[in-house]
């Protein structure tokens, strides 16, 4: 059996907050200043300042997911990482979405020459990231997210996985502290391979 590393998407693998903003600006006049708050906190109407309710929202991100993904950016040295990291073990893509937006995100991830299996998620990722600890039978896995909420829920759910916070996007990075429930706090893909690396040469 593989080792096995399980990674989040957006601010992980592929910038989406900038992108996001720059959407919002110039398709909704709203600006957008996430200053490791709550997202609909963060987003304004340019006509008064209003703040948008926490169902307009979620309704902005579905309109984001997917039409608009072709605008995000990869990480970088993510690809690069990834590909490495997949001699030596199994990659899952874990990414909090709505179902209908897998194909895409397969899609969007292999355009940018990053191939592995993706399975989507809504809510805490604990119970799934135990789910497929368990279907890959794997001596040791690593958990890579940017929110501390899911790194809290792994920690519940499936205690014995390295869990790695990493915020990939440096205009975002400074204002999030460490998440309490990881292991350890990297936000450049190539200290996080070293640091990676030496977890599942532990096992």
């Amino acid at each position: 059996m593989k080792p096995l590393l399980i990674t989040d998407c957006d601010e992980v693998l592929l910038h989406m907050v900038r992108h996001f903003g720059e959407w919002l600006g110039d398709t909704h006049a709203i600006d957008f200043a996430l200053n490791g708050s709550d997202f609909a906190e963060s987003m304004r109407r340019r006509g008064d300042g209003s703040v948008l309710a926490p169902e307009e929202m979620w309704a902005l991100l579905d309109g984001f997911f997917p039409a608009e993904m072709e605008r995000q950016t990869l990480v970088p040295h993510a690809r690069e990482v990834l590909g490495r990291i997949a001699e030596v073990a199994d990659i899952v893509v874990l990414t909090n979405l709505q179902d209908h937006c897998r194909d895409h995100r397969i899609t969007q991830l292999a355009n940018h020459g990053i191939v592995h299996r993706v399975e989507c998620n809504q809510g805490g990722k604990g119970a799934p990231v135990a789910k497929l600890v368990a279907e890959h039978g794997a001596p040791v896995a690593v958990f890579v997210d940017d929110l501390a909420v899911h790194h809290e829920s792994v920690a519940k759910h499936a205690p014995d996985v390295f869990r790695l916070h990493m915020v990939a996007e440096p205009s975002l990075a400074p204002k999030v502290p460490p998440a309490p429930h990881a292991h350890a706090r990297i936000d450049d893909w190539r200290a996080a391979e070293t640091w990676i690396l030496e977890r599942f040469a532990g096992a």
